[in-house]
């Protein structure tokens, strides 16, 4: 059974802090409430919590300009207003979070954050963005068989005896309905032609 991570306030020691995981960005609230200085690595975080244990308390160092917009976001900003987008400046953020560098985005997370922008979704923030990319949330799912469905139909064109077609999208989406129905693998193999021939006749050149 997982032991449960008590709150900041209730530990009394930095070995019992680094017991438990923490994301950088949960490190860097603590310090902020604390006074402390709240921007760096997660290592160097973890040093300043270190610190704060051992009653060193390093302060904030003056504010630097420019960087206003990255400091403000937080794990529960939503996405729709705090500028969120798949670009470099997000990748270094989740790349903080997660500790994993270069970090790249899911499948899954795009899904998410086209539902978010579609049903705009002003609820569902950073934090839920994580939880999609641990894959701890259902909130969106990629559909794999969008990825199936291109390469069943790249396979189909390249066999030679799909030539003998007229319309060969049509006769490759009858193929395909056929596969992805049932338990079969979805993938495209020439057989497919002799099985469901019956179905094909009328695509013949």
């Amino acid at each position: 059974m997982m032991e449960t991570r008590p709150e900041f306030e209730k530990i009394r020691s930095f070995d019992q802090f680094n017991h438990y995981y923490w994301y950088r960005e949960e490190i860097s609230q603590i310090c902020k409430s604390l006074g402390l200085e709240y921007r760096g690595t997660k290592k160097e975080l973890n040093h300043i919590i270190e610190e704060y244990f051992k009653g060193n308390l390093i302060k904030k160092s003056p504010r630097k300009k420019g960087k206003k917009q990255v400091e403000n976001i937080t794990l529960d900003s939503p996405l729709l207003e705090c500028g969120f987008s798949f670009n470099a400046k997000f990748r270094e953020y989740f790349a903080a979070l997660t500790g994993i560098s270069p970090f790249k985005f899911t499948a899954d997370m795009a899904t998410a954050w086209r539902k978010v922008k579609s049903e705009q979704d002003r609820n569902f923030t950073i934090r839920d963005l994580l939880k999609v990319y641990d894959g701890q949330s259902d909130y969106a799912k990629y559909d794999h068989s969008v990825c199936q469905w291109n390469q069943f139909l790249k396979d189909f064109c390249a066999d030679k005896n799909s030539s003998h077609y007229s319309n060969k999208l049509k006769v490759a989406a009858i193929l395909w309905k056929e596969v992805r129905d049932s338990d079969k693998e979805k993938i495209y193999s020439e057989n497919l032609l002799s099985d469901y021939e019956d179905k094909l006749k009328d695509y013949h050149k």
